[in-house]
């Protein structure tokens, strides 16, 4: 076999940990549950998950020796991450989250921008980095445990951040846009992202 059962059992409460922690992957998700409905909300964390299973390609054929052999690459993520952050919370606090008034949202459009937020997500990334290869037996074929363990983590993923999306889509059908609740969701989604951006920033 590629990998262990018993480390495979071993590997699932942590990644499992990572998908349940709130971060930028599952407030992005909600976001676009929100102001598309349910299948954007799939639809985006469908995007995040394709974007993990990047870093973990990423990570499988070397990405972890370029990150310790140049630190700079690291910052440049997370500046990129940040600058993105903020741009979302920009567009949150401008856009109503729902009702009439809402722009259209598309399914396609909610994935790209949600491979995008995971690819300058640098906790996910920090955690392929740092964690994925504590689980990689290195008398084994490395790529391939990697896209396992990596699976593991996106399946995980899509999964609770797509019912946090499907979550906020139901609760769409209950906001007018401009109301006193509507507002106030859309601030708070929108402070929030832009604490995460001044958080990858400083």
């Amino acid at each position: 076999m590629i990998v262990e059962p018993l480390m495979l059992l071993t590997f699932l409460p942590v990644g499992l940990a990572l998908n349940i922690t709130p971060g930028p992957d599952m407030l992005f998700c909600m976001a676009q549950g929100l102001r598309g409905g349910t299948l954007c909300g799939w639809a985006a964390s469908a995007g995040v998950a394709s974007g993990g299973m990047v870093h973990v390609l990423l990570a499988g054929l070397g990405l972890g020796a370029l990150v310790a052999a140049l630190p700079g690459a690291f910052d440049v993520i997370r500046w990129a991450g940040a600058a993105y952050l903020a741009w979302i919370a920009w567009k949150t606090w401008r856009t109503p989250l729902a009702g009439v008034d809402a722009p259209p949202l598309s399914p396609a459009r909610a994935a790209r921008q949600g491979f995008v937020v995971n690819m300058t997500n640098p906790k996910f990334i920090l955690f392929v980095l740092a964690f994925v290869p504590q689980f990689v037996d290195p008398s084994r074929a490395v790529l391939p445990q990697f896209l396992i363990f990596g699976t593991m983590m996106s399946l995980g993923g899509l999964v609770v951040n797509g019912l946090v999306g499907q979550f906020a889509g139901r609760l769409r059908h209950h906001l007018r846009g401009g109301t006193r609740t509507e507002r106030g969701l859309r601030y708070a989604c929108a402070t929030l992202f832009g604490g995460l951006a001044l958080r990858l920033a400083v």
